[in-house]
C-alpha cells in the first residue's frame, strides 16, 4: 500500500463482534494507537481514572497496584515517555495521559504477596473502562523498559513495573507509519468461544 491508499480515516468505533450482546463499554473498547494531540484530561477525568482502578477487585483486598502517571506537558509525562520502546515512543506523544502500572509484590512483613500482577491487571482494566466512558481510548503497552521505570521514579525493591497505557482520544492516520496504519484499519478479532470455554478439556461448552 502506498500513502494515497490511506484515504480513510480511523473509524470512530470498532465494535465487538460477539456470539451475544455485551456491554457497551466492552464492545466499544479497543486500542488504538491513532491518538488526537489536542485532547487534554481534566482534573476529575483524570482523576477518575485512577479511582477507577483503586476500587478494582484484588486478592485478600490487598490492593497491589500503584501507578506512576502524568497528562502531557507534565514532566513526568516526558520521562514515562522516556522509558517506552522505540515502537511505543513513536506514537504515544500525542497521548493525554501516561502510566505505568507497578505490582507489589512483597508485603510489609517481606513476605511474597500472591496474585500482585494479576491484581494491576484488573485494576488497570477499570482505568481503561473508565476511559471508555469519558469517551476516550487507552491502549496498554508491554513494550517499556522496567529497568528504565525503576531507575527513573525510585521504584522500591518490593515492586515491580508490570504495564504501561497511554489514554487519549481518537486521532488520525496522518503521519503514521504504514505499518501503524495497517493495525488501525486491521479488524478486531478474538477466538471463538468454542476455543475457550470447555465442559472437560478441549470439549466446548459453547
Amino acid at each position: 500500500m502506498t500513502a494515497e491508499d490511506y484515504t480513510v480515516e480511523v473509524p470512530a468505533s470498532k465494535p465487538a463482534q460477539t456470539s451475544v450482546p455485551v456491554h457497551p463499554l466492552l464492545a466499544e473498547r479497543w486500542s488504538p494507537r491513532a491518538m488526537d494531540p489536542s485532547t487534554e484530561l481534566s482534573d476529575e477525568q483524570f482523576t477518575a481514572l485512577f479511582e477507577a482502578a483503586r476500587w478494582a477487585p484484588s486478592w485478600g483486598n490487598t490492593q497491589p497496584a500503584r501507578y506512576i502517571a502524568a497528562r502531557r506537558g507534565e514532566s513526568a509525562f516526558d520521562r514515562i515517555h522516556g522509558t517506552l520502546s522505540r515502537g511505543n515512543k513513536g506514537w504515544t506523544s500525542n497521548a493525554a495521559a501516561l502510566a505505568i502500572g507497578v505490582a507489589q509484590l512483597i508485603d510489609e512483613d517481606g513476605e511474597p504477596l500472591p496474585y500482585g500482577e494479576y491484581g494491576v491487571a484488573l485494576a488497570t482494566e477499570n482505568l481503561v473502562l473508565q476511559a471508555v466512558a469519558e469517551g476516550l481510548h487507552g491502549h496498554q503497552m508491554a513494550g517499556f523498559d522496567r529497568d528504565a521505570v525503576r531507575a527513573e521514579f525510585g521504584v522500591p525493591a518490593e515492586f515491580e513495573p508490570v504495564v504501561a497505557v497511554a489514554v487519549g482520544g481518537l486521532g488520525t492516520l496522518a503521519g503514521m507509519p504504514e505499518r501503524l496504519q495497517e493495525k488501525e484499519l486491521r479488524p478486531r478479532i478474538r477466538k471463538p468461544l468454542a476455543e475457550l470455554v470447555f465442559t472437560d478439556w478441549g470439549q466446548p461448552r459453547f
